[in-house]
């Protein structure tokens, strides 16, 4: 079986809803990282595949692909995971590769929540199940782990402060697209603000007696990211360095009320199936949409901040639905050749109640 490996990621600076990305349609973020991705291939790409969730409908990665200049040749295919989408987008090429169904493909994801022709988000899950919105979703169930606001607070603050970090060591500058004329500093990220400060005096955001703010939690945003994937015969062949080795995944569902179990389940399920324990796993990029879902993770699994989004997160950087699973691996690609790690894992709970995880390591 074929071997799959990154050997380039980028993506967008994260913008707000209706701030700094706001007049770039989805098409536009997503070419701009497919351009800058393949700029320099001696040779089209066997497909691209990109995640969205939010519209504006139609094949936009086919569209995508057309607008960063591909050759007409390079099909496209969209993927509705919702906001493991990007992350989807990845792991397929990965298989795709391991079946022996090519050899060289863009994956990653784009969302323009400010260009979104939909008001509202589609339904996850029927009524008769329950089908909350994930603010909602989230407040219930940190109330039913026994997850207390304070916890959800000082785990935000962590996910600020090593963002803040992050973007005084110029880490963010690796990874996001320098060219296309787009904003290069993410929008939501105030190094002058006080977190501290704010967190305490933030009231409930979604339930009146909830746990859940405005801070400890992520924002709406716009974004795109995107990896190239090959099989590791042809990244030498064609002079790449791989970085990271994809290992293996799983995809599960859990109960559409309590959604952010859903990454808890995905990391579990993935260490049985490869044989490994919490204690190998060197990194763990989450997509941290709320604060509930890192503490959940680290209660149930053991496994301890230090490694669990090491440069900051979502509650910190923003969350581009559609774009973020493929942000958690663009950030693994950076982070493991700064933190020598041997294995790494991206993982992201689901809207609608699924968790997709993914096991990446060192290549030798």
């Amino acid at each position: 079986m074929k071997r799959a490996v990154i050997v380039n990621a980028k993506r967008t600076a994260i913008g707000k809803k209706g701030g700094s990305l706001k007049e770039s349609p989805p098409e536009q973020l997503a070419a701009s990282v497919i351009h800058e991705l393949v700029q320099d291939l001696p040779l089209p790409v066997d497909d691209v595949l990109m995640g969205n969730a939010v519209g504006p409908g139609g094949n936009l990665a086919r569209l995508s692909t057309l607008q960063s200049g591909q050759p007409m040749s390079v099909p496209g295919v969209t993927i509705d995971r919702q906001c493991g989408a990007g992350m989807e987008a990845i792991r397929l090429a990965c298989h795709l590769i391991q079946g022996g169904a090519g050899e060289i493909f863009v994956a990653g994801g784009v969302e323009s929540t400010s260009q979104s022709p939909f008001e509202r988000r589609a339904r996850f899950s029927p009524e008769s199940i329950g089908d909350p919105d994930m603010g909602v979703a989230a407040d219930q169930t940190a109330k039913e782990y026994g997850i207390t606001r304070k916890m959800q607070d000082d785990y935000a603050r962590i996910s600020y402060e090593r963002a803040i970090h992050s973007l005084g060591e110029g880490y963010f500058d690796e990874e996001i697209v320098s060219s296309q004329g787009l904003p290069q500093k993410d929008e939501s990220l105030n190094p002058k603000m006080n977190y501290e400060r704010m967190l305490n005096r933030l009231s409930p955001a979604f339930m009146n007696d909830g746990t859940v703010t405005m801070g400890n939690c992520c924002g709406v945003n716009d974004g795109a990211a995107a990896v190239l994937v090959m099989s590791e015969n042809k990244a030498y062949e064609l002079g790449y360095q791989p970085t990271l080795r994809f290992v293996d995944s799983v995809v599960v569902g859990v109960d559409p009320n309590h959604p952010i179990v859903g990454a808890v389940s995905a990391i579990s399920e993935l260490l049985a199936k490869c044989g490994l324990s919490v204690q190998d796993i060197d990194l763990v990029e989450l997509n941290e949409a709320f604060a509930a879902k890192a503490v959940l993770l680290s209660q149930e699994l053991s496994i301890p901040y230090e490694k669990i989004n090491v440069e900051g997160g979502a509650i910190a950087l923003g969350h581009p639905y559609g774009a973020s699973g493929a942000i958690l691996v663009t950030r693994l690609y950076y982070e493991i050749q700064r933190y020598l790690a041997k294995y790494c894992i991206s993982v992201i709970g689901v809207g609608g109640g699924m968790g997709i995880a993914m096991l990446w390591e060192r290549p030798e």
